[in-house]
């Protein structure tokens, strides 16, 4: 299998908008693996999760035919991880598109969204299908079997994990959140990994209720390993940077590095053998 990080920043990306910070600075005049667009990642071709405002940027510099995508993922309804507008941009008038429709799998609050966006531009069209999920409720996909688990970032909204199987690999893609809920972590407990996809927004700040800090990140690492839910060789990747953290990718690193977890940057593939 193959993981495309298209985009590894928070809302905010690196260089932020109208930032003059000393991290935007260094990222504009270094570019390559420091800048940092809104977050979203492709599993092979076929099946991505969220869909930001950098997204046609992201086509754009990677090649992608997003035509060949069949299922869609939300993990919440933030704009960083969700840009319906450019959805409509798959209906009839705006695109010569694929007869298939896109299969969304989301929460409701993702689906009301979607739905008022493409309403106002002529409805769904047969180019989407909305599909609810709920957390621990399993759902077989065209391209892979999901199963949403709680997040901890929204305190007035469902967000979501996934527990993730294609082709054979289990995924955890686990953020946006803080340290999981105790019932996330007790789901958790039998399944084993071949990849976990953590987020590390606030960097070295004293704050895990809705995003990880790096030690948050790291006892999540220690308990993986105290439960058994790595397999052998398992990656986890850490993304999802906010400049108000004030880490280059070099510091992420060098932080992360030593305990064998990597740190993910615009474009970086991973191959799941």
């Amino acid at each position: 299998m193959k993981i495309r990080f298209l985009g590894t920043a928070a809302f905010e990306g690196i260089p932020s908008l109208f930032c003059r910070c000393e991290l935007c600075a260094k990222a504009r005049a270094a570019g390559g693996k420091e800048i940092r667009s809104r977050t979203s990642v492709m599993l092979d071709d076929d099946l991505k999760i969220d869909f930001p405002p950098d997204t046609f940027m992201h086509m754009v510099r990677d090649g992608l035919d997003l035509e060949r995508i069949k299922d869609l993922i939300f993990t919440h309804s933030h704009s960083d991880h969700l840009y319906a507008e450019d959805m409509a941009a798959r209906l009839p008038g705006y695109a010569q598109s694929a007869a298939h429709p896109i299969d969304v799998y989301a929460n409701d609050a993702v689906l009301l969204r979607i739905k008022q966006t493409l309403d106002f531009n002529g409805g769904l069209q047969g180019k989407f299908t909305l599909n609810q999920v709920k957390p621990f409720e399993q759902k077989e996909l065209q391209t892979a079997v999901i199963v949403p688990l709680p997040a901890s970032h929204d305190p007035i909204e469902t967000c979501l994990l996934y527990y993730i199987e294609k082709d054979g690999k289990s995924i955890l893609y686990g953020h946006d959140s803080g340290w999981f809920p105790d019932e996330t972590w007790a789901w958790l407990q039998d399944k084993t990994l071949d990849l976990a996809v953590l987020e590390c927004t606030v960097g070295r700040s004293n704050y895990r209720k809705t995003h990880m800090n790096i030690d948050a990140v790291l006892e999540t690492n220690q308990r993986f390993e105290e439960y058994g839910i790595l397999k052998p060789g398992a990656n986890i990747v850490v993304t999802h940077f906010s400049h108000n953290a004030q880490l280059s990718h070099a510091e992420l690193t060098e932080i992360f590095e030593p305990h064998g977890i990597q740190v993910a940057y615009d474009g970086m593939i991973l191959e799941l053998l």
